[in-house]
C-alpha cells in the first residue's frame, strides 16, 4: 500500500521540489502551507507520516506537534528547520517528534529518514524518543535519570556514552553515520571527530558485553557507521 506523506511548510521553493521528489520515490503527497491547514489535512488526508516545518506563520510546527500529541494523535512526525541546536532537538523529540532534520538537507537523506521512521513506527503508540524508559534484552535505559541498568546493576558509563546509547536505542535497526552521531550528540559534524564516536562505542560495547564476533546490541557497518540491532520496547 502506498504510504501518504503530508508536507507542512510555508516555503513553496522547498515544497515545489520536495513533493514531486517524494512522489517519484513512491509516496502519495499532500502539501499544506501553514500549521492550521496542516492540522485540517491530518484529519481529511490521514497521512502515514508528516514532514513539519518548525518556523511558520499562523501556527508554528512545534505547536502543531504539541496539539496532535495532546489529542492522542501519534502519526509519525519529522520536524524540519533551518535553526536549532542539540538542546532544541532533544526537546522536540521529548514532545513526541520521531525525528529532526536540519535544512538544507539531501533529498535522498530525507527519503532514508522517512523510511526508517515508518519502519519503526508503532500504530497509535508514542515514538521511542518520547518514552521515559526503554529496554532491550537485559538492559534498561532510564532516559530522564540518564542511567543504564544491566540485570538490575547500574553500568558506569560516561554521559556521552549514555547519550550515544539513547540515540541508538531510539533509532533501532537504522544505519547511523558517525557524522550524524557527532552532530546530534556532540553538536558538531567534523569527519576528523569520527574517532570520538568510535571511542564511546567501544566503551558501550565493553559495558554491554558485546564482542567483535558477537553483536547483541551494536553492529558496525564498515565505512559507514553503526546500527542498534537489539529489539527495543517501551517500559511503563
Amino acid at each position: 500500500m502506498t504510504k501518504k506523506i503530508l508536507i507542512v511548510d510555508d516555503d513553496t521553493g522547498i515544497t515545489n521540489n520536495m513533493a514531486p521528489f517524494l512522489e517519484r520515490a513512491g509516496f502519495e503527497v499532500m502539501v499544506a502551507t501553514n500549521g492550521q491547514e496542516g492540522l485540517h489535512l491530518v484529519g481529511s488526508f490521514a497521512p502515514d507520516l508528516i514532514l513539519l516545518d518548525v518556523i511558520m506563520p499562523h501556527l508554528n510546527g512545534r505547536e502543531v506537534l504539541r496539539r496532535l500529541r495532546q489529542a492522542g494523535n501519534w502519526t509519525p512526525i519529522i520536524l524540519l528547520t533551518r535553526v536549532g541546536d542539540a538542546a532544541e532537538r532533544a526537546m522536540a523529540l521529548e514532545e513526541g517528534a520521531d525525528d529532526y532534520l536540519n535544512k538544507p538537507f539531501d533529498p535522498q537523506e530525507l527519503v532514508a529518514r522517512i523510511r526508517s521512521v515508518l519502519r519503526r513506527a508503532m500504530p497509535n503508540k508514542p515514538p521511542l524518543s518520547s518514552a521515559q524508559k526503554l529496554a532491550s534484552r537485559d538492559i534498561i535505559l532510564e532516559r530522564a535519570a540518564r542511567r543504564v541498568l544491566k540485570q538490575d546493576r547500574e553500568l558506569p558509563l560516561t554521559p556521552k556514552a549514555v547519550a550515544l546509547l539513547d540515540f541508538l536505542m531510539t533509532h533501532p535497526e537504522e544505519l547511523i553515520t558517525r557524522e550524524r552521531l557527532l552532530e546530534s550528540i556532540w553538536g558538531w559534524a567534523d569527519p576528523v571527530g569520527a574517532r570520538t564516536v568510535d571511542t564511546r562505542v567501544a566503551e558501550l560495547r565493553k559495558a554491554l558485553g558485546d564482542t567483535p564476533d558477537r553483536h547483541m546490541y551494536i553492529e558496525t557497518i564498515p565505512g559507514e557507521g553503526y546500527r542498534f540491532v537489539g529489539a527495543v520496547e517501551i517500559l511503563a
